[in-house]
């Protein structure tokens, strides 16, 4: 069920036949549960919406996502076998409407994951990407396990999420991560003339096509994401991930012992 529009995300009708949803946390835009939530709601309204058919999702502010907000008392990485967040995240795989992502500075971690969520990724020559678990002690999530191999092949994907380094990007239009570079003032403008094109196609067939080419894609997000949450749990209470996390903050390579 759709819960009431929130300001922390923005639906708007931007042509005849796309919409626009957009992240508004600026600058950062972390993503936490309720976001996560708002954001799977507004493709559900647009779902319902028979008139719309495009949707580019975008951010207010400096970064597209930089990733998962964490809290200090650790609610957002629950101790049972389901995770809320990631409850979430398989909904953005479930509809039928396809999805640009406008991409501009960050999208790390999660929000790696969520820009993955979408058909295209148009990015602006500022921005950067990363998966960076592994030097945080800590496995991957958001069904990266899937969608990250999906796009830039199965050895990429390995190198991104061994090493969590950061992918400029011009390298990342280069291994497919992004489908177009553009300058940053032109970055929603090009999104929103490519949902454009693709609403100019019979909806009906393009949804059909979506719903075609995406398969079983919802299911292996949520097999993967269960995989990927009794991963974390462990990690999580190893020195290995208080290092980790604590070498981030001080901004110091981190000395990882094993344990």
């Amino acid at each position: 069920m759709s819960h009431p529009a929130s300001s922390d995300v923005l639906l708007t009708r931007v042509t005849d036949h796309v919409d626009l949803i957009e992240l508004n946390r600026p600058p950062a835009n972390y993503i936490d549960t309720d976001l996560l939530r708002d954001v799977a709601d507004r493709i559900d309204d647009c779902e319902a919406d028979a008139s719309c058919r495009a949707i580019v999702l975008a951010s207010v502010g400096k970064h597209f996502c930089a990733g998962a907000l964490l809290g200090a008392d650790r609610t957002d990485l629950p101790e049972g076998d389901t995770n809320p967040l990631y409850e979430q995240v398989e909904r953005l795989f479930r509809g039928t409407v396809p999805i640009i992502a406008a991409v501009q500075g960050a999208a790390v971690g999660a929000g790696l994951g969520l820009a993955l969520s979408a058909d295209f990724r148009i990015a602006s020559t500022e921005a950067r990407f990363a998966a960076p678990f592994a030097t945080l002690g800590f496995h991957h999530g958001f069904g990266l396990s899937v969608t990250l191999p999906r796009v830039v092949g199965e050895q990429a994907a390995l190198e991104l999420l061994y090493t969590g380094r950061r992918v400029k990007a011009d390298e990342a239009h280069a291994m497919g991560l992004c489908d177009e570079l553009v300058e940053p003032d032109a970055l929603r403008a090009t999104a929103v003339e490519l949902a454009e094109r693709i609403a100019a196609s019979a909806p009906l067939a393009v949804r059909s096509i979506r719903s075609t080419m995406r398969g079983d894609l919802a299911g292996r997000i949520k097999d993967a994401t269960d995989r990927e949450h009794a991963e974390q749990k462990p990690l999580r209470r190893t020195e290995d991930h208080r290092e980790g996390v604590l070498a981030s903050q001080e901004r110091r390579p981190p000395i990882f012992r094993g344990h």
